[in-house]
């Protein structure tokens, strides 16, 4: 099974529970698990993460080749289907076009073009909200969505101090 990440994932890591400097193990993990071909994400993610000006940005551009390109014909029809159900919902304009601007839904048509499942932060929203969140997006394309903490369990990981 492969899994795709979110950004907030790598931000969300980066900011509260893994900071790089205190944490390194799991973004070696992260690199063992890529290099298993377990876990990516997509170029647009690298796209929004590349230009922070952090300590994850300069992270992300010495791995750019664990973030997949979009531009496969599958990922693009499904990019397509995804623009398309959420011009036909009841949707807050401005939140459903960043949302299309964004990252989010290249990842969902990725995941779903190769039978992967999302990592995101997200939560599910009320079927009627106005608001377009990628686990609704996923649910509603058959695309499994779940959080680090789930993943991290999944793939077994085992973040270990090192006694020295």
């Amino acid at each position: 099974m492969k899994y795709l990440m979110d950004a907030n994932t790598y931000i969300q890591a980066k900011n509260q529970y893994y900071h790089m400097d205190v944490c390194p193990g799991f973004w070696d993990w992260l690199d063992k698990q890529y290099q298993a071909g377990n876990l990516a994400s997509v170029l647009v993610v690298y796209d929004e993460l590349k230009y922070f000006g952090d300590e994850l940005s300069d992270w992300v551009k010495s791995r750019r080749e664990q973030f997949l390109d979009i531009m496969d014909k599958e990922t693009q029809e499904v990019f397509a289907e995804i623009a398309q159900y959420l011009m036909t919902k009841d949707f807050s304009p401005k939140n459903r076009d960043d949302f299309l601007a964004g990252a989010d839904p290249w990842l969902i048509a990725k995941a779903k073009s190769m039978r992967a499942v999302v990592v995101s932060h997200e939560s599910l929203v009320p079927e009627h909200s106005k608001k377009v969140k990628v686990p609704n997006v996923c649910k509603q394309f058959g695309v499994e969505c779940i959080k680090t903490f789930k993943l991290l369990r999944l793939l077994e990981a085992r973040l270990i101090l090192d006694k020295h």
